[in-house]
């Protein structure tokens, strides 16, 4: 059975009790006036994939928050700087993750793996898109972290990179993958 089999419609009579848990948060979009037919094409709803984006951005703003402190702090270079940002932003995405995961009962090691597939690319996209606005904004990983410079470009970078990151999980979570492997795990 694929994978894209495994997540089709509540509806369906055949699904495991892994797929009904997995349906009554996921496919949760059809009874309140979802998009039926969108979902079985590939799509996923908007609100799914906001609240998946959220959970990202979540995680990698800890991350980039506490690596752009710690790197400006240290007068580090911007080069060094990004690098733990994003080092800790994957970090901090991917246990949050897990903490949820290991909450529902899975191991460790299956747990690693779950964050590793519900995540990366979110993650991935997430990153490339926030330090990069970090990077052209004039004077933003210069700015002292007293300045409102280095702050706005912060939030604002957050933003570029949710809008950004939001169609890409969207589009993992009507195919099965992204986060949609770790809704199962959620109730």
């Amino acid at each position: 059975m694929s994978t894209e089999h495994h997540h089709e419609p509540a509806h369906d009579q055949g699904r495991s009790d892994h797929a009904g848990q997995h349906g009554a948060h996921h496919h949760g979009d059809h009874q309140n006036g979802g998009r039926h037919g969108a979902h079985q094409h590939g799509g996923a709803s908007w609100r799914v994939a906001a609240s998946a984006t959220l959970h990202c951005l979540t995680g990698c703003a800890i991350g980039e928050v506490l690596g752009m402190v710690i790197g400006t702090a240290l007068g580090w270079g911007t080069i060094a700087t990004i690098a733990l940002a994003v080092g800790l932003a994957f970090l901090f995405g991917y246990a949050l993750t897990m903490w949820g995961v290991l909450k529902a009962g899975v191991k460790f090691k299956q747990a690693v793996k779950i964050a590793l597939a519900a995540d990366t690319v979110s993650i991935t996209v997430m990153e490339i898109i926030d330090n990069g606005v970090m990077v052209v904004v004039p004077g933003a990983m210069d700015a002292g972290l007293a300045s409102a410079l280095f702050w706005g470009a912060l939030a604002f970078a957050f933003l570029v990179a949710f809008l950004v990151t939001w169609p890409v999980n969207k589009w993992l979570i009507g195919r099965g993958t992204g986060h949609a492997v770790v809704h199962a795990y959620h109730h």
